[in-house]
């Protein structure tokens, strides 16, 4: 537990020098997995939180958490695979534990902004900003994880993020809609 503490503040307040440290890891699939269930846990639990707050049925509050839980995984998978296939068009490496390690380390800040994210108003603007640093995060890591001259880390990232907020969008909207859709009757009560 020590290692993820360590790990969750050095991204968070030295990313340049922990990209660094990443980037000598093997970047084994399970490990880089269990920090993501670790910290995407932090969400679901603010979720849970946030819908006891609010007065929803706390069966939709489990539901909504898990599927982001689960979305979790499947965004930081596909987002790692698209940055990966991106690569050889930014005179990048083709590395997918590279790629991987970037988007799963990446998402560190958004996720732990997202433990506050059931205060109303105030939780959403300190999630908000833990997604723009997690941006942060990924721009700085595209250099030394992936191998990306300086004058193409700029265009790299755009493209990563244009495909990332499209494959969040749509798998939001269809498994999520798909997922919580018995649930729907529950909100109209």
């Amino acid at each position: 537990m020590a290692g993820l503490v360590d790990r969750v503040k050095n991204i968070l307040l030295n990313p340049k020098e922990e990209w660094l440290v990443i980037d000598g890891e093997a970047g084994d699939t399970k490990e880089v997995f269990t920090y993501v269930a670790i910290l995407a846990a932090l969400p679901l639990i603010a979720t849970i939180i946030g819908t006891i707050i609010i007065g929803f049925p706390l069966v939709y509050g489990i539901a909504t958490g898990l599927v982001g839980y689960v979305m979790a995984f499947v965004v930081v998978y596909i987002v790692a695979f698209i940055i990966n296939a991106l690569a050889p068009t930014f005179n990048s490496d083709k590395h997918m534990p590279s790629a991987l390690k970037l988007t799963a380390y990446s998402y560190t800040a958004s996720w732990v902004a997202g433990i506050l994210s059931f205060i109303p108003i105030l939780g959403g603007l300190i999630a908000l900003a833990g997604g723009i640093y997690s941006l942060y995060t990924m721009y700085v890591g595209l250099p030394t994880l992936m191998r990306t001259p300086q004058e193409k880390v700029t265009g790299y990232f755009i493209v990563a993020l244009i495909c990332a907020i499209v494959v969040s969008l749509v798998l939001t909207a269809v498994i999520g809609g798909l997922l919580l859709l018995p649930f729907a009757g529950l909100l109209l009560r």
